[in-house]
């Protein structure tokens, strides 16, 4: 009994009980126990731990994993085993919600008194902490000691549940106590979450699941263990046979052995004669190995001297190497300007085209004044004439005659002013153009002069097409739209054609053009009746978009044909 617990119920306790009454007092922070009682109760946890545990160990129950005898084992607890705690202190935060002591902390003090709670799991609802907790203890036996434990415990404090529930008095500290029925079916937070984590069961229910689990354990063991009896029976039957087949092994292995040393004993005798053969032969092949031994040495003389040899040669061919290097550098210097010197040729050819075009017109243009100059002259010389014969008339003075010469004459000399003006004119334009003749021969003796200068050695090459000849690039794309699918027989199809082509190019007597007359001139276009460019217009003219190119101005038979395929030859 508890000797400072005397005038309070319930005092009788064993030695662990005891321990965790005076602990539990001892650390209460309720304030219906005075400071003096809880010092004292504190020391006499102290001296159970420190002088009864050192000399005898704390008294414990014969059997702590066998089910309690000293109980009401019809009783309905909450299962696995669960203590509940009330008047947990809380406080309001800012948000207006109440919090508390973690589980953690709870866990830690029980576990420190001997309870030994797997957890405590603090109850929150909308409002913030509730102020209850739930304490896990372990599912067997002893949990279940360490469960009735904490609840006596407190029910000693005077801190257990008819103390939590009882009317009057001010409730301070921690209520705690083991979960039963009516906590269970409680319609509150501690009843939902009962209800979520366990079930009710008594003491004399789990001793009857526990009896038919051993019992379909022991059934399941004993027929493990029947099992097991017979497959050491057969594994006996098979040791036994395994046994004899080992003995007869044994007994043929002694008959091979026996036949083996024979056998050996026959090898040796022949290896014995063979080994002397073998070293007749060896001895006649050691002279033959010194005699190509020497033959060898002086082969290696003579390859040393080879390699002497090879050696200036090699150096030699370096030499031949860097000069080459040096070669080939300059050709590619070469090379670039060369490329260089082909721009400037093509951009060449191409101002003197640009020049060639414009000296045309400029020769259209004077052709065009010579007439004009030619008509002034018949017009001066009609003049004179009227002038002539007005003259011969007028023999009386007449006024009249004399008015019309006046103005034939002033006629004849705006005539005469005009002619001179255009005779000038003329004399510039010749003189322009023998100088752009001048310019354009010097230009073309540059071409042909840089043409000649080519290097045709080298990489860079200067590709040159002949005055209307052929393109074949266009027949070739022809003939890839109709052979899509085989490339070997377009390119074929393409050379036959451009060759055909260039065949009827040769022939005189094929012109495929006609002469039209429009706005007071005549001049000449491509024939669209022409059956060879009709036959090449329907093969092949026909471009992606179904449409056939002709030309309006088409002064040779090769843009014929090129036009025909729109763009087959493009040569000026």
């Amino acid at each position: 009994m508890c000797p400072f617990c005397q005038r309070k119920r319930k005092r009788d306790f064993n030695l662990k009980d005891l321990l965790q009454h005076a602990s539990g007092v001892g650390k209460s922070n309720s304030d219906k126990r005075s400071t003096d009682e809880k010092a004292k109760h504190l020391a006499l946890s102290k001296y159970l731990e420190n002088d009864l545990i050192a000399e005898g160990g704390p008294s414990k129950p014969a059997a702590e994993d066998e089910p309690p005898v000293d109980c009401d084992h019809d009783e309905k607890l909450v299962w696995p085993w669960i203590g509940v705690v009330a008047n947990i202190p809380t406080t309001r935060a800012k948000d207006g919600r109440f919090v508390g002591e973690s589980g953690s902390k709870l866990r830690d003090e029980y576990i420190r008194r001997g309870y030994n709670p797997n957890r405590v799991i603090p109850l929150w609802n909308f409002r913030g902490h509730s102020g209850n907790a739930v304490v896990e203890f372990k599912k067997d036996w002893p949990g279940y000691a360490n469960a009735m434990a904490f609840e006596r415990a407190h029910e000693a404090d005077r801190h257990g549940k008819n103390d939590w529930f009882a009317d009057g008095d001010h409730k301070s500290g921690l209520y705690a106590w083991v979960a039963r029925s009516d906590d269970y079916k409680a319609n509150n937070i501690v009843g939902e979450h009962l209800r979520k984590i366990g079930d009710l069961k008594s003491i004399s229910e789990i001793m009857e699941e526990d009896a038919r689990k051993q019992d379909s354990l022991v059934s399941n063991l004993t027929s493990i263990i029947e099992v097991k009896n017979k497959d050491l029976e057969e594994m006996e039957l098979k040791c036994n046979e395994t046994t004899n087949a080992i003995k007869n092994v044994i007994t043929e292995k002694d008959k091979l052995i026996q036949t083996y040393n024979e056998d050996i004993k026959k090898i040796q005798v022949s290896a014995q004669d063979h080994f002397k053969r073998i070293f007749n032969d060896h001895q006649k092949l050691k002279l033959q190995l010194e005699s190509q031994k020497k033959e060898l040495e002086s082969r290696i003389e003579q390859m040393e001297k080879r390699a002497v040899d090879n050696e200036s040669e090699s150096r030699k061919l370096a030499e031949e190497l860097e000069k080459n290097s040096v070669k080939n550098s300059s050709l590619q210097l070469a090379a670039a300007e060369q490329v260089k010197a082909n721009d400037k040729l093509l951009k060449l050819a191409e101002d003197q085209k640009r020049e060639k075009e414009e000296l045309h017109k400029k020769i259209i243009k004077l052709e065009k004044d010579l007439d004009t100059k030619q008509a002034l002259e018949l017009q001066i010389e009609q003049l004179r004439g009227n002038v002539n014969v007005v003259r011969s008339m007028g023999d009386d003075g007449d006024a009249e005659v004399l008015e019309k010469v006046d103005k034939m004459l002033k006629g004849l000399s705006e005539k005469e002013n005009e002619l001179e003006d255009l005779e000038a004119l003329n004399q510039t334009l010749i003189v322009k153009e023998r100088k752009s003749n001048d310019e354009l021969q010097e230009a073309r003796k540059e071409l042909i002069n840089g043409l000649k200068e080519i290097d045709m050695s080298s990489k860079a090459q200067l590709g040159i097409k002949r005055m209307g000849e052929l393109d074949s690039k266009p027949f070739q794309e022809a003939m890839r739209r109709k052979y899509k699918y085989n490339v070997e027989e377009a390119e074929d199809k393409a050379t036959e054609l451009c060759c055909l082509w260039e065949e009827y190019l040769k022939q005189p007597e094929w012109h495929p053009f006609k002469v039209v007359e429009g706005k007071g001139k005549t001049k000449e276009i491509i024939d669209e009746d022409d059956e060879r460019l009709k036959r090449l217009k329907n093969e092949l003219g026909y471009a992606e978009g179904g449409s056939c190119f002709y030309s309006e101005d088409i002064e040779t038979k090769e843009t014929a044909i090129g036009y025909g395929l729109k763009g087959l030859n493009k040569a000026s």
